[in-house]
């Protein structure tokens, strides 16, 4: 099935919670159990985040903001039965386009480094580990926060960076 990717609308956001919430079990067998709290879509909903999602109803989504002068990818999440049929690289495509479109220099995102489904997949969709060097003060703000919320104790993180143009 093709499921058309969109910029979400207002009756869209209240069923996106549950699709990063299904993905919880593929991260459970490998020994990653999430904090209880918002899921991370919500506190992008709260923070007036551009919404991208895939299907009518949502199946997927993607949650961009502009940091240090770029998209800053803070998460995509596909419904747990449908991992595995390129939702997530459309989803990931469409962020990427319409970022170039919109000038921005690259997108940036942490993830865990190991996870295959996370570094590794970023890897082969065109990103690269972005050097501590490189990190602008709100990359530098993001990863600080991700530590003080214990994230990086469920598994070693990085930050990646695709350049656009």
């Amino acid at each position: 099935m093709e499921y058309a990717i969109r910029v979400a609308g207002a009756g869209d956001l209240a069923g996106l919670a549950a699709i990063e919430n299904s993905g919880d079990p593929m991260f459970g067998e490998i020994g990653i159990v999430f904090p209880p709290g918002p899921t991370v879509v919500e506190q992008m909903i709260g923070k007036g985040a551009e919404i991208l999602v895939a299907g009518d109803p949502p199946v997927g989504f993607a949650a961009v903001e502009e940091v240090d002068g770029a998209v800053h990818l803070e998460q995509i999440s596909v419904r747990g039965d449908l991992v595995g049929r390129g939702i997530g690289a459309r989803l990931l495509d469409e962020v990427k386009a319409r970022a170039a479109a919109a000038g921005s220099p690259g997108v940036s995102l942490l993830t865990f480094r190991d996870v295959p489904w996370n570094g590794p997949w970023y890897a082969r969709h065109g990103f690269a580990e972005l050097p501590e060097e490189r990190w602008g003060t709100g990359i530098r703000s993001y990863w600080d926060a991700e530590i003080k919320d214990g994230l990086h104790e469920l598994g070693p993180r990085l930050v990646m960076w695709a350049p656009l143009g």
